[in-house]
């Protein structure tokens, strides 16, 4: 499913990612740990292609990012769910409106869509805030409309950059037993976190970054 092969990043005269390889298998929950600064953020969005790596090849499917013509890369994003510790969500729409944003920029019916909007919201136990702005959300329910909208399109894998940063500790719970419940449906997950309590008697697989080098750890 993704596989990075010898993969570095440079910013300016500093490293943030050295000689990184490693491989996600289709249907995998992985973690990605290491301090503030690791490099962890940087990694995900090397896999939305919001960067690109200075070193190596990424590949993604049958996709070899290093080659990928730039016509393509629009729809490659469009197959790719991300969730974010600051939900990104845009105030003045609605909730229903920020989920159905994804499935409208790929020009669905609008039947399809508020099909498919109501099942993603059903799944994240947040179909009775269809019609509420962003502003009127806890901080939980806004991540549950994030997690939403990162899932409505079936992506190929869903990436998620501290999706519990912002939260308590009992909706950091309620969020990682959706992601759980997510991935048992067959979805490759990749959460990166700084939070070792996300992953502790997980069974999932962690790797951690450090000065941009990467080592596994081992089951959570």
């Amino acid at each position: 499913m993704i596989t990075f092969q010898n993969v570095s990043k440079y910013y300016e005269s500093e490293t943030i990612l050295r000689n990184i390889s490693f491989s996600a298998q289709k249907g995998e929950m992985l973690f990605i740990t290491g301090p503030t600064g690791a490099g962890k953020s940087t990694l995900l969005k090397l896999l939305y292609l919001s960067e690109y790596p200075d070193e190596g090849d990424i590949v993604i499917g049958d996709f070899h990012l290093a080659s990928l013509k730039p016509s393509w890369i629009p729809l490659l994003r469009r197959n790719i769910g991300v969730v974010f510790q600051d939900f990104k969500l845009i105030n003045n729409l609605s909730v229903f409106d920020n989920v159905a944003l994804a499935l409208r920029v790929k020009g669905r019916s609008e039947r399809d869509i508020k099909d498919a909007v109501f099942d993603a919201l059903k799944k994240v136990h947040l179909r009775q805030k269809a019609n509420s702005y962003p502003r009127k959300l806890s901080g939980g329910e806004m991540q549950r409309a994030a997690i939403a909208r990162a899932i409505v399109s079936e992506p190929l894998f869903i990436l998620a950059d501290e999706p519990t940063g912002n939260l308590d500790s009992n909706t950091t719970v309620d969020i990682m037993r959706l992601f759980l419940d997510i991935n048992i449906q067959g979805t490759t997950i990749l959460i990166a976190t700084h939070n070792r309590e996300l992953f502790r008697h997980s069974g999932k697989r962690v790797l951690r970054l450090d000065r941009g080098v990467m080592t596994e750890e081992g089951g959570g």
